[in-house]
Parts: C-alpha cells; structure tokens; sequence
C-alpha cells in the first residue's frame, strides 16, 4: 500500500537525493510544510523566517517494499538532532529538523524512535507532530542535485552511500541510526 510521510532534514536538497536512492520509495518532492499559509510557501518567504514553514521532504513509499522504521532509521542517520533551527552550515527557522505524519497510525512508532534516539543525545530538538500542510517547492528545487551533481549537500556522500547499501532490518533498529551505521561503515573497512 502507497503511504507518505515527511521529514525535514534541513536543506531539502540532500534530504531529497537521500530518499531518491532507498528502495521502496515511490517519490520524493521537496517543499514546505507545517507553515502559516499558502501564499507564504516559496523559498524567499520562508528564507524570511517568519512563516514557520520547514524545508521539508514529502516522501511517498510502498510499505510492502520499505517500513516506516526504515524511513526514520535514514533520517536520523544523516541529521545532527541536538541543534534547533539549523543543519551543517544552514540556519534559520527554516532548517528545523521534524517527521510530521500523515496518518496518525504512524504516531507511536515515530514517537518510539524519538526516544530511542533522543536517549543518545543530551538535547533533542527535532520536531514530532502531525503534518498540517505540505506545499511543493518551486521546480528548480526539485531533483537539484541531479540537475547540478556538484551542488551542496549538507548530508555526507558517505552517509548517502552507506544508506544506500546498508542491509537495514526492522529488529536490529534498537541503537541510535548513528551508531549503527558507524558500526556497519567500519566492519565493511576492515574486511579484505
């Protein structure tokens, strides 16, 4: 069954070419959600600070081919979740990490993997709430870095290949995304 989510993970950019390359995932459209109004939701009104708008992906996946768990394991393998309004060099209000739902079944398992996660850190500041709204972004933001393969990305490209290969399982998911990825990356290193 097709099911969507969203995930703000700071730039759109690279949080879009992250789950362009998972399996099961259907498509992938950057744009701004949880804001103030539709007449805000464009890059230089959000840029402004003051519309409350997140730079955010709205990922639609096949759940008979991904989970959900899955979803969130990438999300919080790439972004740092201690810093509010901000990723890597880019800050603003827009830049607020958060996984917002569409389907409020989904609320306990995003809510049990914040605090799997949260445990790991001395703060935690992603945002975890239903979605009130989700605009797309204008088109040039759309598959940016496919159309420009040397833009910036705040996301590691070792983190976006790690993720792509990594053998991910629904049991194993009872360590911080970090960690486990850390730990996958150096046993890979270390084999002949």
């Amino acid at each position: 069954m097709k099911r969507t989510i969203c995930f703000a993970g700071g730039c759109f950019w690279g949080m879009e070419a992250l789950y362009r390359r998972l399996p099961g995932v259907m498509e992938v459209t950057a744009g701004y959600a949880n804001g103030d109004s539709a007449a805000h939701a464009n890059y230089d009104d959000v840029c402004t600070g003051r519309t409350g708008f997140r730079e955010a992906v709205q990922v639609e996946y096949e759940d008979t081919a991904t989970s959900l768990l899955h979803l969130l394991f990438a999300f919080f393998a790439v972004i740092d979740p201690e810093t509010p309004n901000r990723q890597g060099p880019d800050f603003g209000t827009q830049y607020q990490t958060g996984v917002y739902w569409t389907d409020p079944a989904d609320e306990a398992v995003i809510r049990s993997i914040a605090v799997l996660e949260a445990a790991a850190v001395p703060f935690f500041a992603v945002e975890v709430k239903p979605l009130s709204c989700f605009y797309p972004a204008e088109a040039y933001h759309q598959r940016y870095l496919e159309k420009h393969p040397r833009g910036y990305c705040h996301v590691a490209p070792w983190r976006l290949a790690a993720l792509q290969a990594y053998p991910f399982s629904t049991a194993a998911y009872t360590h911080p995304a970090k960690e486990l990825l850390q730990a996958w990356r150096d046993a890979q290193e270390t084999l002949p």
